[in-house]
């Protein structure tokens, strides 16, 4: 591979000037203002997918002659094209650069990154620096996509051509696993950063302690238009080396790494290929995205005669890491402790480290003319391996134990490949490995209930003394975890039951505590996460039937029970949720505006406009909402009969009769509704309340749900949205549903 590799969630988000641009940063149309713009194409939901929505990819998939694939995947490593010629006549470390950058955009702040829907494939990741001409990467691999069209999309292909080029070298492969579906536009709602230039520009790293400036969440990379580090050092000087480990530790760490497995994935990745930088940068043309229309989507390097003298830079850095660069071993860690290491300039200017009077046979092979020797390299990255005491005790005994090397490295590069896509359920295909993985957070298969069993415990759930509300806020607080951003959490494995997960402020842990408890008690042999959905979807078909309507909430049992075993609690700490519209939570006040939290959290539960706003009119009037708010546990239960499923919320929000004034000390984020005639105090209300009815797209939905004649369309469609939710996760009823 070559150079240059390397929360919402848990934090405050403190990007930007505030709302949604804030939360996107710098848009594709902002780097590229001339890049064509089909979104004129796609407004009112129309999908740019042209495979159409009955189109089932698993079905598909598992048609797949999976064996043909890898055969016609390993005769590409040695099938060297014109165009574009191989490195020492094998495309392998290309490839596993490739699938390396598809999956190390994963960060574990929001979920969202990674392989999982081919995004490689567009703006701005087609065009990021540390990108550098993977465009070709993929168009070596179209002949082979084109030959198995649908039974194998882009976004799998990518990281099985990784794994067969690891294969073809003789490296350790642990697995795959297959399902990762394509889209077909551009993921906007990714926040890279609000950075203005890339780093191949001059930009400085986003950490710099003594200016107390820390790498703000969700952010992962060190620097905008990277993967993961900048491996000259921090902010390019290649002197900092407790920087630099500083560095690769904070940002391994967000996209799910510990110390071992970022030294094994290092040494690994670099123990095949070489980096590119054999002409200074202004010789290079554009980026994908900003080339000519004759280029054809390609950018960088474009001059055939250039590429075939193998006048290529990418990091700008030059060299291969050791003297079999298309061969597994122990090279690396023996090259990286037997020399002392100076400091040179790469023909492209770029920093790198040289080992000093290397032996002969420690020379490296001219990647196009294999009867040239000339020196090996190491980037400021790879010494930091050797220079921080703690990456150095790992790299020595991996040097030492190759056995041990080989186990890590297998194993962190089927973490890396596979973080994003979620339990284990979603992988298909022969090669995926019978052990479970605790970062795939297992959880034992359940038992599906019976009508009568359900119908029992849904009796003893309302003869309980436990509330509506309570039982709601449960059963959301336990499914409301799930981001399909990276498939994780949802009611599946009841892991709301720990401690870890159900201390969360947001949770309103004591009383969750005592409703879990008592649930425990009533369930018998139904598990506890199926019984807190079912308890939650109990309450909601009370206040259905108290406000005039009887309707059933649709139960799926089935769900299994994690142990404390089977439960990484550090894991899921990025997925603490710092604001909660839904419950009208906020833990503090962010640089962004609160009703935008909203939207990014209903876009990581993979919500609707309607389903959103639905959901939220339904919580409210259930009075389902946060005990933390500042001036009382009513807030924004715009209803004079809580705990009953009306359309109070919106029909009240959208009363003209009422004025709305800020709460002076609540930094704008709370609302009196006032009677505009008597100036009598009617409701309480916040930011993501109010919203329904300033702005202009979300109240004509608001209306909708506010009209006469419209009560049982709202209870209907609430009940469909919370089942959605409650559901998010069930991955084993419908590759359809989970894709």
């Amino acid at each position: 591979m070559d150079a240059k590799t390397g929360s919402m969630g848990g934090g405050c988000p403190v990007h930007g000037d505030g709302g949604v641009r804030a939360l996107l940063g710098r848009t594709n149309k902002d780097w590229w203002p001339d890049a064509l713009d089909l979104h004129i194409l796609t407004q009112g939901g129309r999908s740019p997918d042209p495979m159409g929505e009955d189109f089932d990819y698993c079905e598909a998939f598992n048609a797949l002659d999976y064996d043909a694939l890898k055969k016609d995947l390993h005769a590409l490593m040695t099938d060297s094209q014109d165009w574009w010629p191989a490195d020492y006549g094998h495309y392998g470390p290309f490839f596993i650069r490739m699938a390396w950058h598809a999956a190390g955009t994963y960060r574990t702040g929001d979920g969202r990154g990674g392989a999982s829907s081919g995004q490689q494939r567009f703006a701005p990741l087609n065009s990021w620096p540390d990108n550098g001409n993977l465009d070709k990467a993929r168009r070596l691999l179209w002949p082979i996509k084109q030959k198995y069209g649908k039974h194998i999309s882009w976004a799998d292909l990518f990281i099985l051509t990784g794994n067969v080029a690891i294969e073809s070298m003789g490296g350790p492969v642990f697995g795959f696993g297959g399902g990762r579906k394509d889209v077909y536009e551009p993921e906007q709602d990714i926040y890279w950063g609000s950075e203005e230039e890339w780093v191949d520009e001059g930009v400085e790293t986003r950490i710099i302690p003594d200016e107390g400036k820390a790498l703000e969440n969700p952010l992962a990379a060190i620097q905008m238009g990277l993967i993961y580090v900048n491996p000259e050092g921090p902010g390019g000087n290649p002197h900092d080396a407790e920087g630099m480990a500083r560095d690769m530790k904070e940002t391994f760490a967000r996209m799910a790494m510990n110390d071992e497995e970022t030294v094994a994935l290092t040494a690994g990745g670099h123990a095949f290929g070489k980096c590119h930088g054999a002409v200074p940068p202004d010789q290079l043309s554009g980026s994908p995205e900003s080339e000519a229309l004759q280029h054809m989507g390609f950018g960088w390097a474009t001059d055939a005669e250039q590429i075939e003298k193998g006048h290529i830079t990418t990091s700008g850095l030059e060299g291969a890491w050791t003297p079999n660069p298309t061969q597994w071993g122990g090279d690396y860690f023996r090259l990286l402790f037997k020399y002392e290491y100076e400091l040179v300039e790469s023909p492209a200017g770029a920093k790198q480290w040289q080992p000093i009077d290397p032996d002969p046979e420690d020379m490296a092979p001219d990647a196009r003319d294999p009867s040239k020797k000339v020196p090996t390299m190491m980037t400021t990255a790879d010494m930091a391996l050797k220079l921080d005491p703690d990456y150095r005790k790992i790299s020595e005994r991996f040097r030492d134990d190759q056995a041990a090397l080989d186990d890590a490295f297998a194993r962190a590069w089927f973490k890396l490949t596979h973080r994003d896509m979620g339990p284990k359920a979603r992988y298909l295909g022969p090669d995926v490995p019978a052990e479970d993985l605790i970062w795939q957070d297992p959880v034992p298969a359940g038992r599906v209930a019976s009508d009568t069993a359900v119908d029992i415990f849904k009796d003893k759930v309302l003869r309980s003394g436990l509330s509506v509300s309570e039982l709601v806020k449960a059963a959301w607080a336990s499914a409301s975890t799930y981001r399909k951003s990276d498939h994780r959490g949802g009611a599946n494995g009841a892991h709301i039951r720990f401690d870890a997960i159900r201390n969360w402020a947001v949770n309103d842990p004591e009383e969750l505590g005592a409703v879990l408890a008592r649930l425990d008690e009533l369930r018998d042999d139904i598990s506890m996460a199926d019984a807190i959905v079912i308890a939650g979807s109990a309450a909601v078909e009370k206040a259905a039937k108290d406000a005039g309507f009887d309707i059933a909430v649709p139960v799926t049992t089935g769900r299994g029970d994690a142990s404390e075993e089977q439960f990484d609690a550090e894991s899921w700490e990025p997925m603490e949720p710092f604001a909660d519209g839904f419950r009208n939570y906020l833990k503090t006040k962010a640089s962004v505006k609160t009703e935008d939290l909203l939207i990014d959290r209903a876009s990581l539960l993979g919500l609707s406009i309607p389903e959103m706003t639905v959901l939220v009119g339904g919580m409210r009037a259930l009075g389902a909402v946060s005990k933390h708010a500042k001036h009382g546990n009513a807030i924004g239960v715009l209803t004079d009969r809580p705990g009953k499923l009306t359309n109070d919320f919106f029909v009240n929000l959208l009363d003209m009769g009422t004025k709305w004034e800020v709460v002076d000390d609540s930094g704008d984020e709370e609302f009196l509704g006032k009677d505009r005639k008597s100036g009598e105090e009617k409701w309480h209300a916040t930011r993501t309340d109010l919203v329904f009815g300033s702005n202009s797209q979300l109240r004509a939905v608001a209306e909708v749900y506010a009209e006469n004649g419209h009560e049982e369309k709202f209870v209907r469609d609430f009940v469909a949205a919370w089942t959605k939710v409650m559901d998010a996760d069930r991955f084993d009823l419908s590759y359809a549903q989970y894709h």
